[in-house]
């Protein structure tokens, strides 16, 4: 699959690994939005560069990781197409997938240690959009991204 990874200074460490791991399974990486050593970044630059590159299809999917997890979230979903999510465990990633059809998984280096982050990314990797009921939530969350409705 085509990867975006990207991160502040606090997701660094975790981002390096986590990219060294993917590519190791085989995914592409297209875009990395990764400080490097010694900088420091805002959490804002790193989702506009995997936001976009998932949002224009030149990665299928993005990865974020800040020191929360939630900076990135926020700043990744003002960009039209972008549904982030962030993951805490392996439940929240799979409910971010099948339910939500996220595209991003925003997640915490402070707060989560890097074998629970290998579980949340491979978890969130492996389960597809269920579809269904869940299909027209997505399109009501689509239509007020795009300034229609009530």
């Amino acid at each position: 699959m085509k990867l975006a990874i990207g991160s502040d200074h606090r997701g660094r460490d975790a981002a390096l690994h986590l990219e060294k791991r993917l590519r190791d399974a085989g995914h592409e990486i297209v875009a990395m939005a990764v400080l490097g050593e010694g900088e420091i970044g805002d959490y804002p630059d790193a989702a506009s560069v995997v936001g976009r590159s998932v949002a224009s299809g030149e990665a299928a999917r993005g990865i974020l990781i800040c020191g929360t997890g939630l900076g990135m979230a926020i700043a990744a979903n003002k960009i039209q197409g972008v549904r982030a999510a962030t993951a805490h465990d392996e439940i929240t990633a799979e409910l971010s997938r099948s339910h939500l059809d996220a595209n991003v998984c925003c997640l915490s280096a402070d707060l989560l240690g890097l074998r629970l982050i290998e579980k949340i990314v491979d978890r969130w990797l492996t389960i597809e959009f269920e579809g269904g009921r869940h299909q027209r939530r997505i399109e009501k969350i689509n239509a007020i991204e795009a300034g229609e409705g009530d």
